[in-house]
């Protein structure tokens, strides 16, 4: 798991990094706030991130609503790391976007079960993103064999998306989970096979 630490104060960024690094997660270090939203609004951003409050260039608050405010398929659980300890002030936090706070000085077993809880929420963010694209993955393949198919009127090949013409058992094959046995039906056997329905008939 990746994490940013997004902090100006020396001291308390060594602190965190060593604390971090220690129980094993992969740590990118920013030092200002516009350090930390250049990192965050790439692609593959950490999708954890402890922010200070306070900070040059973008405050904690502003990069939360900068965070928010991104069209990303993947959720970015922010930690707001910060002294402020009235009530308001943390409702003011979590109302632009923040997930969770630690207040400064912060303890290091708080600070690790606030990380091994916001990694549980990405888990659990992340298996349902799972199903919702296995859902519309389904969907996707139900709808092929919906509305209309472009199918020729004398041999009854049915036309795909790369505009070739396939037998009816090989498209409905390839597009759905059924699999054909070939029979003959009754009128057909009249029609094919007359001497064979005659004996059939005696018998």
């Amino acid at each position: 798991m990746k994490i940013l630490i997004a902090e100006d104060d020396s001291v308390s960024r060594k602190l965190l990094n060593a604390h971090l690094t220690k129980w094993g997660y992969e740590i990118i270090v920013a030092c200002d706030g516009r350090e930390a939203w250049n990192i965050l609004k790439q692609a593959d951003s950490p999708g954890l991130a402890i922010l200070d409050w306070m900070m040059p260039e973008i405050d904690g608050i502003e990069l939360c609503k900068k965070i928010r405010s991104l069209q990303k398929e993947t959720y970015t659980y922010i930690i707001l790391l910060t002294a402020k300890k009235q009530k308001e002030d943390i409702i003011t936090g979590l109302d632009f976007g923040a997930d969770d706070y630690i207040t400064k000085p912060f303890d290091p077993n708080e600070l690790n079960s606030r990380v091994k809880s916001g990694i549980r929420i990405l888990d659990l963010e992340h298996e349902l993103a799972e199903k919702i694209r296995e859902l519309k993955d389904a969907l996707d393949h139900v709808k092929r064999l919906q509305g209309l198919l472009p199918i020729c009127m004398y041999c009854k090949k049915i036309r795909d998306d790369t505009d070739t013409w396939k037998n009816i058992e090989n498209y409905i094959e390839e597009h759905s989970d059924a699999m054909f046995t070939h029979s003959i039906c009754r009128e057909c056997r009249q029609e094919h096979y007359p001497d064979l329905m005659a004996k059939t008939s005696k018998s």
